[in-house]
């Protein structure tokens, strides 16, 4: 049993070792809470056959939010099909009046908690309401009077989340405007001081280079938008590179205008089809995710928040468990190694943000591999020059360090990208030689495995952390069931400053 007990520490020594973070990718500090089940997109996150009006379930969710670093919570909606969750006049309860509301048990544990919470005025009817229309807008503006008459001087209540998630395409529509300022307007008279959210879509389809785009936004009398990354909604076929171009850009603009920038990064990817109801969301990899904080990061944006770590990604101990099973685990397990500083993810972390130096250079291995020791790294798109494409089948790649070198630790990136038929080898061979003829095995890795992975496009990371190698030869190998894209080997990876 004492053996057993010594070896369980030594894996969690293993799997969490840590180290100071990098402070370069801010970590998500704020996460959507969703408290109804809508359709099957909320299969996992919020599932339909449990009592999503349970008080303790949701205080029991504060607190894992709280412990993953969670300053912020957004509510989605706190109505829906015309029933509250709160102790509403306005409508029925959606919640067995004998208990407390699952708003108040979400904002008197999040005061407890020092967190800060957005209030939403949705779903004035359902989660299609149309802003255009005038019942709904009186119904949201009653709505709010209501939700400040109950919550307004609630130490948790930070702000307003305003449910106008129109799209930016090209530019912010003048209806959008209008319900946005009539909406704040009535939020600052009724609650003043408190701040203004909204999170609208369309990055991908909005044209910076329109004059009236900068000019609506700046109509708008509202404190922070949070731009949806629509990374999980694959509107484009590798969207992260355009991503990072189009946060820099923001970040001018809202230099001009004073307004917080902030990125709702979806760390949701879709089980069947996207972008469609009849499809749930579950959780992103997490070095997709960790891509995706990163180039808002790079910025940089002020702070960044998710829809959703609620109910997407989730704590393996938690006594109410939502989330897809295993995965939303994985997932929640790798973040939290990140957050601690592990050196694993420190390294990953470093090579998205372009901060890792090779102690190898490319003149050590032969002319058509050249670019995996060029310090060179790729995005994440196959058509990327700096990729080394490896056909289907057995390949090794041969580094001579010219002269014998303590060896302590090896990353590879290689590319993710199910739709394009490129993946990772089931396993990578690690060898070692003095005089290039005779290899022996020095280690052997499994490549990360996560079956959520229909739609996305993102870079894995291969660390071999070695026992102080001494040579000059080394090998690397595997057998490669489809097309492996690899851009960069580091040999003794060194993180700049």
């Amino acid at each position: 049993m004492k053996k057993i007990l010594v070896l369980a520490m030594v894996s969690l020594l293993i799997f969490f070792p840590t180290i100071s973070r990098s402070q370069s990718v801010k970590p998500i500090t704020g996460s959507f809470i969703n408290l109804t089940y809508q359709d099957v997109r909320n299969k996992y996150m919020n599932p339909q056959y449990f009592d999503n009006t349970d008080p303790q379930m949701w205080r029991a969710k504060v607190r894992e939010l709280h412990a993953m670093g969670m300053e912020y919570l957004v509510f989605l909606a706190v109505a829906n099909d015309e029933k509250s969750f709160y102790p509403s006049k306005l409508m029925p309860w959606a919640y067995p009046k004998e208990k407390q509301s699952p708003v108040d048990a979400i904002m008197d544990e999040a005061a407890r908690l020092n967190m800060k919470v957005f209030m939403s005025i949705g779903w004035a009817k359902d989660q299609d309401d149309d802003i255009r229309d005038a019942k709904i807008r009186n119904r949201q503006l009653a709505m709010m009077k209501e939700l400040a008459t109950l919550y307004g001087k609630h130490k948790a209540l930070y702000g307003w989340y305003l449910p106008v998630e129109d799209c930016i395409c090209p530019v912010f529509a003048e209806h959008a405007v209008q319900a946005v300022n009539e909406l704040t307007k009535e939020a600052r008279s009724l609650t003043p001081g408190k701040k203004i959210l909204i999170s609208p879509y369309g990055l991908s389809q909005s044209d910076f280079n329109r004059a009236d785009y900068e000019q609506q936004l700046a109509k708008l009398k509202v404190d922070i938008i949070a731009y949806q990354d629509e990374v999980g909604c694959v509107r484009e076929p590798f969207p992260i590179v355009n991503l990072k171009k189009n946060w820099k850009k923001l970040r001018d603009i809202h230099n001009r205008l004073h307004i917080e920038l902030w990125a709702n990064v979806e760390s949701f990817t879709w089980e069947k089809a996207p972008n469609d109801r009849t499809s749930a969301l579950i959780p992103a990899a997490f070095p997709r995710l960790l891509s995706q904080m990163a180039a808002a990061s790079e910025a940089p944006v002020d702070r960044i928040i998710s829809f959703s770590v609620c109910g997407i990604i989730d704590d393996p101990r938690s006594s109410y468990q939502l989330g897809q099973p295993v995965w939303s685990h994985q997932v929640y397990n790798e973040y939290m190694a990140w957050k601690a500083g592990s050196e694993y993810t420190s390294l990953m972390e470093s090579s998205f943000t372009k901060k890792l130096n090779n102690s190898a250079d490319s003149h050590m291995i032969e002319e058509s591999q050249k670019a995996l020791l060029d310090g060179v790294t790729a995005e994440e798109n196959a058509a990327d020059a700096a990729w080394v494409k490896f056909g289907k089948g057995y390949h090794e790649v041969l580094i001579d360090m010219e002269k014998n070198t303590t060896v302590r630790k090896i990353l590879l990136r290689m590319l993710n990208d199910h739709e394009g038929n490129i993946g990772l080898p089931l396993k990578v061979y690690l060898f070692a030689s003095s005089d290039a003829k005779n290899y022996h095995l020095i280690s052997i890795k499994d490549t990360p495995v996560f079956p959520n992975n229909n739609l996305d496009v993102w870079i894995d990371t291969i660390c071999f952390d070695l026992s102080d190698i001494n040579t000059r030869y080394l090998k690397v190998a595997f057998d490669a069931p489809q097309a492996v894209y690899m851009d960069e080997i580091y040999v003794n990876p060194i993180k700049k400053n």
